[in-house]
């Protein structure tokens, strides 16, 4: 997890990637390459498909489904 430090700009990306399938495959995809996996593949309390991959800087990218 990332430390609770004050920063500016956004908080993360979030792209939708189309179906489950595509979000799982994706995944896989970005952990085999040695992207972390911060969180998920999850269904989150609203019903949104979802999983958050930290990229090399540091950010957080949420890839969801439609």
């Amino acid at each position: 997890k990332r430390p609770n430090v004050e920063s500016y700009g956004y908080a993360h990306l979030a792209m939708s990637v189309g179906d489950k399938t595509a979000v799982d495959n994706l995944v896989d995809k970005l952990e085999s390459d040695g992207y972390m996996l911060v969180d998920g593949p999850r269904t989150t309390g609203d019903g949104y498909y979802e999983a958050v991959i930290e990229d090399p800087e540091g950010n957080l990218i949420e890839l969801t489904a439609e």
